[in-house]
């Protein structure tokens, strides 16, 4: 039997039904277990799924969500080097590919197959300060004398890779603007994004989503065929820490995927849930 069909099967044993709901002066039923689900999933979801998590607490009492919010790359490593994790979600697909079976070269197991999912769609944009004091306003900029000092995210971040993409499809030389001094690299989008709040930058390529998040001022959007479409994967993860937390990791997946309020809570920042 597939893990899917399993996991299914012990949503009963996470999720409390409204039949154990005890009424005034009525006897109550035994409580659901408690069970702790360590979610990895990358920065730029940190204010969305941070919201959700206390309105689930509602609709599963018994269980504690733990985040870890990073780079995508980081939360892989750290995966791969024995760290425990119940939900995995990516910024990117190759971040979740080097851990599934049959997607990588090193033979790395650590996902569930038949768990995984695409979940939600973001987009890239060049954000800048308040006021765009180098007047910034589309990325064909970045190969003028308007730039004097872009952040983007590192070549192991997604955002970044998306940002590499970008000035190759512009002709952009990345290796030129290192060597004029008018790049710095961040370690997850959301430095990239405090790098353009607080104005160190004279712009930033980071995701729509947290353009929306730190109130910044976005000036372009890349087009289809500038960068790969921004899909973020999810699926529940070999390396978890029980078959409770595995089936927990699971409901609170679909919960994400098909709770209205969870999906308009994504949605309101600008992702799009698949």
């Amino acid at each position: 039997m597939k893990k899917i069909t399993a996991l299914l099967l012990s949503l009963a044993m996470v999720l409390p039904l409204a039949a154990c709901t005890t009424s005034d002066g009525g006897g109550g039923g035994s409580a659901d277990e408690p069970v702790e689900v360590i979610v990895f999933a990358a920065a730029s979801l940190e204010a969305s799924l941070t919201e959700i998590a206390d309105a689930y607490q509602e609709a599963a009492p018994n269980v504690k969500l733990t985040f870890t919010f990073d780079s995508s790359g980081t939360l892989r490593t750290q995966i791969k080097e024995g760290a425990v994790c119940d939900l995995f979600i990516s910024a990117g697909q190759s971040q979740m590919n080097d851990l599934e079976a049959g997607e990588n070269e090193d033979g790395a197991d650590f996902v569930y197959s038949d768990t995984r999912v695409d979940f939600v769609e973001n987009k890239v944009v060049l954000a800048v300060p308040d006021n765009n004091p180098a007047g910034i306003t589309e990325f064909a900029d970045l190969a003028t004398d308007k730039l004097s000092l872009l952040c983007i995210g590192n070549d192991d971040v997604p955002v970044g890779s998306y940002s590499l993409e970008i000035l190759d499809t512009l002709g952009i030389d990345i290796a030129q603007l290192e060597a004029d001094g008018k790049v710095t690299y961040a370690t997850n989008v959301t430095e990239v994004a405090n790098q353009v709040k607080e104005g160190a930058v004279d712009c930033g390529i980071i995701y729509a989503t947290d353009a929306k998040t730190y109130e910044l001022t976005v000036v372009d959007e890349a087009e289809e065929g500038m960068c790969s479409q921004v899909i973020y994967p999810a699926a529940v993860m070999k390396s978890s820490s029980g078959e409770a937390a595995e089936a927990a990791a699971q409901a609170f997946l679909d919960y994400l995927r098909t709770d209205e309020s969870a999906v308009a809570v994504l949605e309101e920042v600008g992702f799009t849930v698949l």
